[in-house]
């Protein structure tokens, strides 16, 4: 196909390819300097294009920087690299039925067959995932072609085969090779996705599926949508931007502490220079850690957003003279104990704040009103002039009264609040959001994703 502006065709150049793939990850969040492009394409001078797997290892040295960036450059790298181009093989032998592409596919997971695998993922898409007109396919799905295929079906088929070939019992040997067989159906379903983009690029091009079909990292993904994977993928970047907030956090009181200039010391000393101030004085300053005081709607669609938060705070919790946890979802309790204790088992962080904290109070809907007035009520007077409150939910009261009053006086009391929604600002105030009533009170911050979430607290936090 012709390439347009933009479009990386099928019969691009190398560089055209290389720009191309450059271009895709950094929309997608990867820091890729020049430098590290210059590497690149040295890589693929050194390392060409025949060894596909080789060249996939060697780009992945030279542009990413950690290890979590690496699904989302497979991705890319298999659109911009593709195993192949067009229709399958054409020297290869092509099932004829849905039923034969089930027997085929039960022996090549049975084997492991990789390149086998990869070629019966292409025929699959290529019979059972295109859709359109009859003249030919306008797009292909992955989603149609696994509905149909039901590759996870033939887990007990695989199974009993490889039994009766080996002639073993035993529920631990079923085990492990159970998992063996599901890790290759995932593997499968991979390739099945892969094959699907391509070939939808091949027609819309590569950078538009680029944009449009590739996940995200973890850190870029909104809290609100991410599934149970991704959350979990999410608890285990809790360390890792911990310790970069930390660094950040540490730099920013460092430049504090050196404080203003002390102009009469100055004018001072600058008499032994003739008047001229060649060494200014300042006045040092010894800034206190800040008190760190979250309260957390943990309801619903925001509970990801408010566990995640509440992990990264503890994790950076030697940053502050003190962290106290709230959460609430029309009652309000402490649930500090709770936290710390949940980061050795994140991903059940949630259910137990919701059984064990008393969060809620004749019914299980979010009560913002309620929620601030009692911890205006209860706790308001632990907070301080040093005290730095995290307001984190979406402001949806569930058509109750807002009590604007109630975190009116938590602000009063406290040095700094603000409020962190995880909806698009576009939502703000739709349904029964009450975001622009909280708004006038203190600061509110869209907070979608990981990403946003570190960037306010480095910059939130006072020193």
């Amino acid at each position: 196909m012709s390439a347009g502006t933009g479009t990386t065709g099928a019969g691009a150049g190398v560089a055209d390819r290389l720009t191309g793939f450059v271009r895709a990850l950094r929309a997608q969040g990867v820091r890729v300097g020049t430098g590290e492009s210059v590497d690149a394409g040295l890589a693929v001078a050194a390392l060409g294009l025949a060894d596909r797997e080789r060249l996939r290892a060697g780009l992945a040295a030279t542009l990413l920087h950690n290890e979590g960036q690496r699904p989302v450059f497979d991705q890319l790298f298999d659109l911009y690299f593709p195993r192949a181009v067009g229709a399958p093989d054409s020297g290869a032998e092509v099932p004829s039925g849905r039923e034969e592409l089930r027997d085929r596919l039960a022996v090549a997971l049975a084997s492991g067959d990789a390149a086998e695998l990869a070629q019966l993922a292409a025929q699959a898409v290529d019979s059972l995932g295109g859709y359109g007109d009859a003249s030919g396919s306008d797009g292909w799905s992955a989603y149609q072609t696994l509905e149909r295929l039901r590759p996870q079906t033939l887990l007990a088929r695989v199974l009993a085969g490889l039994r009766q070939e080996q002639d073993t019992e035993g529920e631990f040997t079923d085990r492990l090779t159970a998992d063996e067989i599901r890790r290759r159906i995932e593997d499968f379903r991979g390739l099945v996705a892969t094959e699907a983009r391509r070939r939808v690029a091949e027609r819309r091009g590569t950078d538009a599926i680029a944009r449009r079909a590739v996940a995200p990292t973890a850190d870029r993904v909104d809290f609100l949508i991410a599934h149970r994977g991704q959350l979990a993928e999410l608890h285990r970047a809790v360390r890792p931007l911990a310790r970069k907030l930390a660094t950040r956090l540490a730099a920013r009181r460092r430049r504090a502490a050196r404080g203003r200039i002390d102009l009469r010391r100055t004018v001072r000393g600058s008499l032994s220079t003739g008047g001229v101030p060649m060494r200014p004085v300042l006045r040092r300053r010894r800034p206190g850690r800040p008190e760190l005081v979250l309260l957390c709607d943990v309801s619903g669609s925001v509970a990801g957003f408010a566990q995640f938060t509440m992990l990264l705070v503890q994790a950076l919790r030697d940053e502050f003279s003190k962290v106290r946890v709230f959460a609430f979802v029309n009652s309000v309790d402490e649930v500090t104990e709770l936290v710390d204790r949940g980061r050795a088992d994140p991903e059940g962080l949630g259910a137990r704040i919701l059984t064990q904290a008393g969060v809620t109070r004749f019914h299980s809907s979010s009560d913002y009103g309620t929620a601030l007035g009692e911890f205006a009520e209860r706790y308001a007077h632990t907070l301080g002039p040093r005290s730095c409150v995290f307001v984190l939910g979406d402001a949806r009261t569930n058509r109750t009264p807002p009590n604007a009053d109630a975190l009116r006086a938590v602000r009063d009391k406290a040095q700094r609040v603000y409020w962190l929604n995880p909806e698009r600002r576009s939502a703000w105030d739709t349904g029964d959001s009450a975001a622009s009533v909280y708004a006038e009170v203190v600061d509110m911050y869209e907070c979608r994703t990981a990403r946003q979430l570190g960037s306010l607290i480095g910059r939130l936090v006072p020193v």
